[in-house]
């Protein structure tokens, strides 16, 4: 049975909270990378885009609260966060699909430094299976439930097209794997303790779009009401 990132909400973290802790690591992963070892609140706040009240709450279910006039040590607040989310260990993670997308998470290079080692490589089309990506040869398909148990893969990765995206998760359950990120356009349907995050790009850009239009049309509606302020 493959092990599984520890759950920080089973531990009375709120899972806005949860949401933000990554966010978090990677403001203070810079700082460190800068050689600046402690930080303000105020400063930390601005560096990860929220304010600092709710920054401080969100530390303080960790139980770190900081030291008046110094603010908090960049070092240990990392490793309290990176506890915390499970990145103090090595997760093994396998991607299904390994199409433009699946290669592109493959080859980046940013998983090793936070806890993430791509342990295995699967996709269903001949042309694909045997070839070597990052450094690791793409298996089939029919052997995932060997490559999750011989692997000890705690994390399942699709990125493959909607239509297969529900038969992978279900392969991917019924080997042990309770943690998957979805980077296919559809909702997985999985048993209650099975944990999914939906990446969904053209939602992501949707949302953009939605504040871009409104930004240019409130600047018609003030360009139009300087227009007749001029009259």
């Amino acid at each position: 049975m493959t092990s599984r990132p520890p759950r920080p909400r089973d531990r009375g973290i709120p899972e806005a909270t949860v949401a933000r802790l990554p966010v978090y690591l990677r403001a203070l992963q810079a700082l460190q990378d800068r050689g600046i070892l402690t930080v303000s609140s105020e400063a930390l706040a601005t560096a990860a885009g929220v304010n600092s009240a709710k920054l401080r709450k969100d530390l303080s279910h960790l139980g770190s609260y900081g030291t008046r006039g110094v603010g908090y040590e960049v070092e240990y607040l990392v490793y309290q966060i990176s506890r915390e989310l499970g990145l103090t260990q090595d997760w093994a993670v396998a991607i299904v699909g390994i199409g433009n997308l699946g290669r592109a998470l493959a080859n980046y290079g940013g998983f090793g430094s936070r806890g993430f080692r791509i342990a295995a490589l699967l996709d269903a089309d001949p042309g694909v299976v045997g070839q070597s990506v990052a450094s690791i040869q793409v298996r089939h398909i029919d052997s995932l439930e060997e490559v999750v148990r011989s692997r000890g893969v705690s994390i399942g990765v699709i990125a493959t097209p909607a239509a297969s995206a529900q038969g992978v998760a279900s392969r991917f359950v019924e080997a042990g794997v309770t943690s998957i990120l979805n980077f296919a356009p559809v909702v997985l349907n999985v048993p209650d303790g099975v944990d999914v995050r939906k990446v969904d790009l053209s939602i992501e850009l949707q949302i953009l779009a939605f504040h871009a239009q409104r930004r240019a049309d409130g600047d018609g509606r003030d360009a139009r009401a300087a227009g007749l302020e001029l009259t």
